[in-house]
């Protein structure tokens, strides 16, 4: 058995600071973003944008012209995937980002407001996952899907038996 009992002269007096700062663990003092550095790679901030700009209804496809092929036959191969970055460009600096989008809209949505959409949708995507500050994003419509364009690539697999 222990003797708590405290003997005399072995008696210590502490001080209001050394009291609190016996029973206060040293690193609750400082602030969370005093004790390390968050990077966010453009990679990340990339698919964030991609799949925001994915879910505006009137955005059919992301990419120009030649990544569109290019992913098409990439997805195409067995183990191939969606590319959730193709089309979308960022920047990351250390409190603010940039982001240029290629789009192809679908026939029938007003440009404009498929644009306005996806700027409202990334914008907000990417500052609440990253803390990132915003400063543009650029549009770029590079196509207009049409309705027909599904209905020729259906007829070209049927013309020979």
């Amino acid at each position: 058995m222990t003797d708590t009992t405290p003997r005399p002269g072995s008696e210590r007096h502490w001080s209001a600071d050394e009291a609190t700062a016996q029973h206060t663990p040293k690193h609750s003092l400082d602030a969370p973003d005093s004790r390390g550095r968050t990077t966010i790679a453009d990679t990340v901030a990339e698919k964030i944008a991609g799949m925001a700009t994915r879910e505006v209804p009137g955005i059919h496809n992301l990419g120009s012209g030649m990544a569109r092929t290019i992913g098409g036959v990439r997805e195409r191969m067995p183990g191939g995937q969606p590319s959730i970055t193709r089309g979308v460009h960022v920047e990351v600096g250390e409190h603010q980002t940039a982001v240029d989008l290629d789009v192809v809209v679908d026939y029938g949505f007003p440009i404009v407001d498929v644009a306005a959409d996806v700027r409202t949708n990334v914008i907000a995507a990417v500052e609440r996952m990253t803390g990132l500050e915003v400063v543009e994003v650029n549009v770029a419509v590079d196509d207009i899907h049409l309705p027909e364009d599904e209905d020729e690539g259906e007829g070209d697999e049927h013309r020979v038996e």
